[in-house]
């Protein structure tokens, strides 16, 4: 409501639409949280939405060579199938109509592949060609690739960059889409696929070179997150890094989970940033009309104020106090003003302004609050299904059998194995009716060399009975579980029922 009242009166009295993007429709503020892969091609795209779904999907094609080369937007249907590209910018419930914009020659190439799926219930994945090396595939496309990225990329909440660890050289069109991605640094992750073939001195390198050429494409100071892994059924080829790969697995799943959860503000994020450049938009049109002569040498005039654009910029930006980073791109910009009539463009309206400028101040914030209580009320959303469900329950869950979780199957108290080591320590502090006080307990644990926050989550973990003392057994679950911290596990919110010393469960029963 809050665009279509205040913002798109400003957009459309200012051409924004022709110059930036298309205006917004009910669908894009409707629609699931979506994910676009990019990469060139056989990084395994197309595998990695297998891997996901844990099944096939309509259209899909995968192999060595260039095989998937259309835009493939795989969404949550009720019977599987394929929805070509024109039935699709046609659908109101879909957010692809603005697409119609790219003609003939992309809505060939890009179709909706529909499955019941229950990863799909909460977000939707958008397959993408593979980006080619060398000119010919550049120029034979017949759609400006990168354009139809920019215009995906400003409507997903995450963008996945594939790179394989066998061949990371960045071709010239892989780097113009990056390019293209500028601006949208914030739902960028890469994941450097395949790592299972190359050996761990190998993968060091290869890993040091890919954030090498990123760093040179991807101009911001703090460093892209890289997954690496292996993202595909097949048994792994090295497995030395296996422990590694589940690691960052499961990081980059926990990230895609938690997409639905903040779709809301990240829609939110995207209209104020859209707010903002409307308004600088609104003030450069406007400009431009100001000093154009009312009857003769617009052409001359034209061309002199498309040139000296960027003292224009200038100018705005010391008048309204508008940060540079707002700015659309100077070349961009100058080369879309070549093709426009100035004397259409209309002089400057600052009752439109002053409504974007009340909704940024006041109605955003109100909006901010209102998405925050109704998150809070709200079940907590996530990504279900396929690979996501996949290591969640039995033996295979991440860190399961290990640190904390280290004999949870046996029958007899872990602890138990190394607990006449710790009674010999333990009746060395001089207990007193078979307890040690809190004070001769810390001698000993910061021996440990761990800091005091820490000690003091243990003691809380083992001081079962919660009466400031330690008996054997709890003076031995605390050693335990210093162990388990100094070799590099993390340590359990609560005490799991295994650890438990056998003559307390009853008291915790």
């Amino acid at each position: 409501k809050l665009y279509k009242m205040k913002l798109l009166p400003l957009e459309e009295h200012y051409k924004f639409h022709e110059f930036h993007s298309p205006a917004l429709e009910d669908a894009d503020f409707d629609n699931k949280p979506m994910v676009l892969l990019v990469g060139q091609y056989s990084t395994g795209k197309t595998t990695f939405i297998r891997y996901l779904l844990e099944q096939d999907f309509p259209g899909m094609r995968i192999g060595p060579e260039p095989t998937t080369d259309s835009f493939i937007a795989v969404m949550q249907g009720d019977v599987e199938g394929i929805v070509p590209g024109n039935a699709l910018v046609v659908d109101p419930k879909k957010p692809f109509r603005k697409l119609n914009a790219f003609g003939n020659a992309f809505l060939n190439r890009f179709v909706c592949a529909q499955l019941p799926n229950p990863v799909l219930e909460s977000i939707s994945v958008i397959d993408t060609p593979g980006i080619l090396s060398g000119e010919k595939q550049r120029i034979s496309r017949g759609y400006d690739f990168a354009a139809v990225l920019e215009w995906f990329a400003e409507r997903v909440d995450r963008i996945i960059l594939l790179f394989d660890a066998h061949k990371l050289d960045i071709s010239d069109e892989f780097s113009e889409v990056i390019k293209a991605l500028k601006n949208h640094e914030d739902k960028m992750r890469v994941v450097l696929n395949k790592a299972d073939q190359i050996e761990t001195q190998q993968l060091m390198r290869v890993y040091g070179a890919l954030m090498w050429s990123l760093g040179k494409i991807v101009n911001t100071p703090e460093v892209i997150r890289v997954y690496i892994g292996s993202f595909w059924s097949h048994p792994l080829l090295i497995p030395d890094n296996r422990k590694l790969f589940e690691a960052e697995e499961q990081d980059l799943f926990r990230d895609i989970q938690s997409l639905p959860r903040n779709a809301a503000l990240r829609k939110l994020n995207d209209l104020i940033k859209r707010a903002r450049l409307a308004k600088v938009h609104a003030y450069i049109i406007s400009s431009l009309k100001k000093e154009m002569p009312s009857m003769f040498g617009k052409d001359n005039k034209k061309k002199e104020l498309v040139n000296n654009l960027g003292e224009i910029y200038a100018r705005i930006e010391r008048e309204h106090q508008i940060s540079p980073g707002d700015f659309p791109n100077l070349r961009k910009m100058q080369d879309q003003l070549q093709a426009q009539d100035f004397s259409k463009f209309q002089p400057l309206k600052s009752k439109l302004l002053e409504t974007v400028e009340d909704m940024l101040a006041n109605d955003i914030a109100q909006l901010m609050v209102l998405v925050r209580q109704e998150e809070s009320q709200r079940p907590t959303q996530m990504v279900k299904g396929g690979a996501f469900e996949g290591t969640l329950h039995g033996p295979f869950g991440h860190g399961y059998g290990e640190g904390a979780g280290e004999g949870i199957d046996d029958a007899e108290w872990v602890v138990a194995r190394d607990k006449p080591m710790y009674d010999e320590i333990f009746y060395t502090l001089s207990p007193v009716d078979g307890k040690i006080t809190g004070a001769n307990a810390k001698k000993e644990m910061v021996r440990s060399k761990l800091p005091n926050t820490v000690l003091g989550k243990i003691w809380k973990l083992a001081d079962i009975d919660k009466d400031g003392m330690l008996d054997d057994e709890e003076f031995a679950l605390a050693n335990h579980l210093i162990k388990v911290k100094l070799e590099g596990h993390e340590l359990p919110n609560e005490l799991p029922s295994h650890l438990l010393p056998p003559s307390k469960r009853k008291i915790t029963e």
